[in-house]
């Protein structure tokens, strides 16, 4: 009987110290943060306003028309059409695929698999700066070039076939009295034709916001085309590749150093620049109208429009060399005369 009120007392102390235990608050449960949300689809603004300046020049140029009546208005349109900077037109139509390539979703969701690790992210950016052909090998990137190389060499072609139509102009306008005129002022048409072509240029505003929306996917620029399976020219791949960097959060002015580099292509800027100086050659002897507007059709738009469809990887234009038809082949050739011999002395 003595040791029954301890026995209690400590049955006691137990239950209430497990009444106090069960009254405590649950630890709080462990919650996982989500992972990052991956990056908005940006494009840096300068490469906005490059590819809508070269956008601006293309559409220009191509609206050029044969239908000249004066002097004037073939001035005015040599004008237009030598006002690019080769390296910046170059330039422009780079970051113009980047616009383009960002119009394939197939393309975006590739890229986008690898934009929602931020480990991840940082170094298929740094491989894609390192080579930029590291983009091809992302998931949709056939189907991205092929809509580039349709919209480039397509925007291509027609400046070419519409320069070709300017060049036979020349040949046809020579029935006209003011198109044997001497070019007014002819050597300073030729220096503002190498004042333009120095003076970058600027793209309208609305086009450059047209391109913005369509680079962030807020609007369509309606592009269609097949997939091309490469390989594929460096302006096709660095338009890829700026365009895979802006899914993934790297196309932003805080790398403008790398973006910068990607828009370079030597070889298409050779292509402009060659071009170019064969304009201004051409403007140098020009004397009537009519060869200032050969000098346009050939060198300003098909010589420019055949860098492009080359940019893009298309088969440049065959330019037929004159073939004689059957009456000029019936009249043969003129016979040259063989050189008369000279009677020498008689000798005494």
């Amino acid at each position: 009987m003595l040791l029954r009120f301890p026995v209690r007392a400590v049955l006691a102390a137990t239950v209430a110290a497990a009444l106090l235990v069960s009254c405590a608050e649950a630890p709080p449960p462990v919650i996982t943060p989500p992972p990052p949300a991956a990056p908005t689809v940006s494009l840096s603004p300068k490469l906005i306003e490059l590819a809508a300046a070269y956008r601006g020049y293309m559409t220009r140029t191509t609206a050029i028309t044969p239908d000249f009546a004066d002097g004037a208005g073939v001035a005015r349109s040599v004008q237009v059409g030598a006002s690019y900077e080769p390296n910046q037109l170059v330039r422009g139509a780079i970051a113009y695929s980047a616009v383009v390539a960002l119009q394939d979703k197939a393309f975006v969701e590739g890229v986008r698999v690898y934009a929602k690790d931020p480990v991840q992210r940082r170094q298929i950016a740094y491989e894609i700066m390192k080579d930029p052909a590291y983009a091809v090998g992302i998931s949709g990137s056939d189907s991205a070039a092929g809509l580039v190389i349709a919209t480039l060499g397509g925007d291509a072609q027609r400046l070419y076939d519409q320069g070709k139509a300017i060049k036979q102009a020349a040949y046809d306008i020579q029935k006209q009295p003011w198109s044997k005129a001497e070019v007014a002022s002819r050597d300073v048409r030729l220096a503002g034709a190498k004042s333009v072509s120095a003076t970058a240029m600027m793209g309208d505003v609305a086009e450059t916001a047209r391109l913005q929306q369509a680079s962030t996917g807020v609007a369509s620029l309606g592009l269609t085309a097949t997939a091309a399976p490469p390989p594929y020219t460096p302006t096709v791949i660095r338009g890829l590749a700026i365009a895979a960097l802006a899914v993934l959060g790297e196309a932003t002015d805080a790398n403008a150093e790398q973006l910068t580099a990607l828009t370079h292509e030597p070889n298409i800027g050779m292509c402009m620049s060659t071009s170019k100086l064969n304009l201004y050659q051409c403007l140098a002897v020009s004397r009537p109208n009519y060869e200032d507007v050969f000098c346009l059709g050939q060198h300003v738009m098909m010589d420019t429009g055949r860098c492009v469809i080359r940019a893009a990887g298309l088969p440049e234009p065959y330019e037929a060399r004159y073939i004689p038809d059957a009456k000029t082949i019936a009249k043969g050739m003129p016979t040259k005369k063989s050189p008369a011999v000279k009677k020498g002395k008689r000798k005494s």
